[in-house]
């Protein structure tokens, strides 16, 4: 789905956050409240029944408007804005994942999305080789035309934007836009916000958690053609992303390195699954020479359009409640199969998966799968 970019009206904006910092609200549930909803000030009315319905004993936590309007006030005085899905200044190729951030913050220079964007990733206790050889190619790459992203991490990462920062850096942060992590690194990241761009998924002021860095993993990707992997040990963040990656349909690339190396094993695997073998920019610009002839995926319209019908009855989806979470179980299944093993209307089991997911009984899954979470 393509279409003009359109920006929120500030009422609108609001009620968007306000409905993302919801309890139990992610961005697939966020969409699907919209598009059974019409809009984020009907589905924020609609949330707290949903969740009872879906079996919540305690009221559902609906972010008030005063908190909303905080961090909207917070963001204009620290020089930082919100940008929304469909908006001019949202990342075009980000727009397109399975979970696109509803709401990202953003400080810096948005026009570098204009250009293709390439990934850099790695360990932390990088080498001395690693790091000298990450900023060579994100040199060479923003010679060739490219922004970098990078999460802002010591060793590879730190490397990844030092290379970058004359032709443009991109800095995926997994804490608030205003929180450098680590903070060894806030020379840096005050460097990035003069010359490049820092992005954040994360409520203004939020101090990075475990929790915090795979979903900053999938935005890494998500804003990338592909995503090199420098040095990585088994079981590492980087790898996470390079899963991200292939999920989202990006090219992985990965350097080799020696098998007495710890940080070699992750980056050996990758390449006997079928990574491309790094060791230059050419690397790069030649596997990905088809999609930067190509132009930049056009922006994902607003998904605001009025829903196609009115929700359905409560009786309808009483009726199915029962038949749905006998399909479901700790395992993840296609919603597909779900719908069809069922013989349900879409919009009734759409409804009964939003309620089961605003009362913290499901999690989805890429792929449109869905699995029952044990309370």
């Amino acid at each position: 789905m393509s279409a003009t970019p359109r920006t929120l009206a500030d009422e609108e904006r609001l009620d968007w956050l306000r409905l993302i910092r919801s309890e139990n609200v992610g961005p697939v549930t966020f969409y699907k409240l919209l598009e059974a909803y019409g809009t984020a000030a009907a589905a924020l009315e609609a949330a707290p029944k949903l969740a009872r319905r879906g079996g919540r004993q305690k009221p559902i936590a609906v972010c008030p408007k005063e908190e909303a309007l905080r961090e909207v006030e917070a963001h204009a005085t620290h020089g930082t804005r919100l940008v929304a899905l469909g908006e001019p200044d949202y990342p075009a190729e980000l727009a397109h994942i399975y979970d696109p951030p509803p709401i990202l913050s953003l400080r810096g220079h948005a026009h570098l999305f204009e250009k293709p964007v390439f990934a850099i990733v790695g360990a932390r206790n990088a080498s001395t080789n690693g790091r000298r050889l990450t900023e060579r190619i994100a040199a060479d790459l923003g010679t060739n035309g490219l922004a970098i992203a990078s999460g802002l991490a010591r060793g590879i990462d730190t490397s990844a934007h030092e290379g970058s920062l004359a032709s443009g850096t991109i800095a995926v942060q997994a804490g608030g836009i205003d929180v450098p992590y680590p903070q060894e690194n806030a020379p840096l990241y005050e460097r990035i916000a003069s010359e490049g761009i820092l992005l954040s998924e994360q409520p203004f002021g939020t101090t990075p958690q475990a929790r915090h860095f795979p979903r900053r993993n999938r935005l890494i990707s998500g804003v990338a053609l592909g995503v090199l992997i420098v040095e990585a040990a088994p079981k590492s963040g980087s790898l996470i992303t390079a899963r991200m990656a292939l999920e989202q349909g990006r090219e992985v690339f990965a350097v080799p390195g020696s098998p007495l190396d710890p940080r070699a094993q992750g980056t050996n695997h990758l390449l006997r699954q079928g990574a491309v073998l790094t060791e230059s920019a050419k690397d790069i610009l030649m596997a990905l020479e088809g999609r930067l002839r190509r132009p930049l995926e056009e922006r994902k319209a607003l998904p605001i359009k009025p829903p196609a019908a009115p929700p359905p009855s409560e009786s309808e989806v009483d009726a199915a409640r029962t038949q749905v979470l006998e399909m479901l179980g700790p395992s993840p299944v296609m919603v597909d199969e779900v719908l069809r093993r069922c013989q349900l209307s879409p919009a009734v089991l759409s409804t009964v998966l939003l309620e089961l997911e605003l009362a913290g009984r499901l999690e989805r899954h890429p792929g449109n799968q869905v699995s029952l979470l044990s309370l």
